[in-house]
């Protein structure tokens, strides 16, 4: 294998840094992402039991902002409950941009990886097959081992880009689904905490009323 890549020629360098660069960042994307770390079980329950009893105070606010991707949302509309509905979701709307950006951490250089590396292999390529006509210019076509190594060259760089951009498209689109899934799946729960919170905050008023 060692060899195999030494034939690839100094277009492999980018490649194998391209490859190391998206390993690390599936293999954090996948911790990141698990279920439990950005939505985690009876979560959401727990906060609207603090809401339909009122035991909310500054810390316990704090707290569940620290918790996880799901509890920053729904510290966010706690902190404005008393709040009309509409500001409540304008507060939500914009701490979820920010909850959506850090969920979607690194899969743009994960996709810019996918777009670059059969490029890279590519460039290889062509570089593979200029040593080769050079080497062709130099001795002629009675030396087939220099023409054997620039066609090598090429074809290992072509496969070696080909090997990285498959893979580092196939996580990027599938982190993608999973963003697009949790955040469905918060955007429920923060719209059942919107929900209760209107309710508790109409009551009081009817009650007055």
């Amino acid at each position: 294998m060692l060899e195999i890549l030494i034939a690839g020629g100094w277009a492999m360098v980018p490649i194998l840094i391209s490859s190391a660069v998206a390993l690390a960042i599936i293999l954090e994307r996948f911790w990141t992402l698990r279920r439990k770390a950005v939505i985690p079980p009876e979560l959401g329950q727990q906060v609207m039991t603090w809401a339909r009893s009122r035991k909310l105070d500054p810390k316990h606010i704090d707290a569940l902002r620290e918790t996880s991707p799901l509890g920053e949302l729904l510290a966010a509309a706690l902190v404005v409950r008393h709040r009309p509905r509409e500001i409540i979701k304008e507060r939500v709307e914009d701490t979820g941009r920010h909850v959506v950006h850090q969920l979607e951490r690194f899969l743009n250089t994960l996709g810019t990886i996918a777009l670059i590396s059969p490029l890279l292999g590519l460039l290889g390529t062509v570089f593979g097959m200029i040593s080769m006509f050079f080497a062709v210019m130099v001795s002629g076509v009675g030396d087939p081992l220099k023409m054997a190594g620039g066609i090598g060259e090429a074809l290992v760089c072509t496969a070696s880009g080909l090997c990285v951009a498959i893979p580092a498209y196939f996580f990027h689109r599938y982190f993608r689904g999973r963003v697009n899934e949790l955040v469905i799946d918060m955007e429920k729960q923060v719209i059942a905490l919107t929900d209760e919170l209107s309710l508790a905050s109409d009551t009081p008023a009817r009650t007055a009323g």
